[in-house]
């Protein structure tokens, strides 16, 4: 959970990459805010960057780690 919390940091870094996040997620800042800790939420935020590649191979650069690294978090959170 916690490289998900990273993750949503790197998504929440950029206004248009957090404003495409909600449109497709569908979740107001008031939601994501209150369900930080939900896993749902969090797979949410993971599956939003294994679904676009650009931003992926960005978070993984950002966080240091392997693209497959985040895309495996993913799996994990469904």
């Amino acid at each position: 959970m916690a490289l998900a919390l990273q993750a949503l940091v790197f998504v929440l870094g950029d206004e248009p990459r957090t404003d495409r996040f909600l449109a497709l997620t569908g979740l107001t800042p008031d939601a994501l805010r209150a369900g930080v800790d939900d896993p749902v939420i969090m797979g949410a935020v993971l599956e939003f960057l294994a679904n676009h590649e650009a931003d992926l191979v960005a978070a993984a650069a950002a966080l240091d780690i392997p693209p497959e690294t985040l895309a495996a978090a993913w799996e994990k959170l469904r």
